[in-house]
């Protein structure tokens, strides 16, 4: 499959291939089945941040911050390990400079 240009928003969970669209962060270079897979991992991040939510509003006792945080945070670092693989070399170059992967070791191809 050919790979096109997007543009990357995680904070506005976007993966758009026109960069004018909205702002951006990261630009990557995918199929359309791997931006479609930044797409669902956003949407996991969004879940996970809204059943976080609830453990903050309500919180149970018996079960510490950090666990509740846990979840949604392996869900936002897949999202930056996917950024990072598919990235162009300028995002891969502000991902190491900024510190963003620091969790991203196994992957430099």
């Amino acid at each position: 499959m050919n790979k096109h240009k997007y543009f990357v928003s995680v904070h506005g969970r976007s993966v758009l291939m026109a960069r004018g669209a909205t702002t951006y962060e990261w630009e990557i270079e995918a199929t359309e089945d791997e931006a479609q897979e930044i797409r669902n991992l956003m949407g996991l991040v969004k879940e996970k941040e809204e059943n976080a939510f609830l453990g903050f509003v309500f919180p149970w006792p018996d079960e510490p911050e950090r666990v509740v945080n846990v979840t949604y945070q392996n869900a936002l670092d897949d999202v930056y390990q996917r950024i990072y693989e598919y990235g162009s070399i300028d995002t891969r170059k502000q991902m190491k400079e900024s510190g963003v992967n620091a969790f991203l070791n196994s992957y430099d191809g």
